[in-house]
């Protein structure tokens, strides 16, 4: 995302979703506010920071003014596979 002085968003919300049956039977989400994201001052990157970490791994980051929120969240990737001997940590 390319920001420029006249456009920069002030910051992104950061959420955990979680799927669950609703009392009428229908599929419902939760959100939880875990987080935010600011753009750094020259515009190239942002700064996140995370209150909490969701235990499936995914965050979703929406603009603090949006409503898009109540709309389907996009399909994050799968995570990695687990190495084959078991060991995660990255080297």
């Amino acid at each position: 995302m390319q920001t420029t002085e006249q456009n920069a968003p002030q910051h992104l919300y950061a959420y955990s979703v979680r799927e669950f049956d609703g009392a009428d039977g229908k599929k419902a989400r939760s959100w939880t506010r875990i987080g935010v994201a600011f753009p750094h001052k020259d515009g190239t990157g942002f700064n996140v920071e995370v209150h909490s970490f969701p235990l499936d791994g995914r965050i979703v980051l929406f603009p603090a003014d949006s409503e898009a929120r109540d709309e389907e969240p996009a399909e994050a990737p799968p995570p990695p596979a687990p190495s084959r001997n078991g060991n995660s940590r990255r080297r």
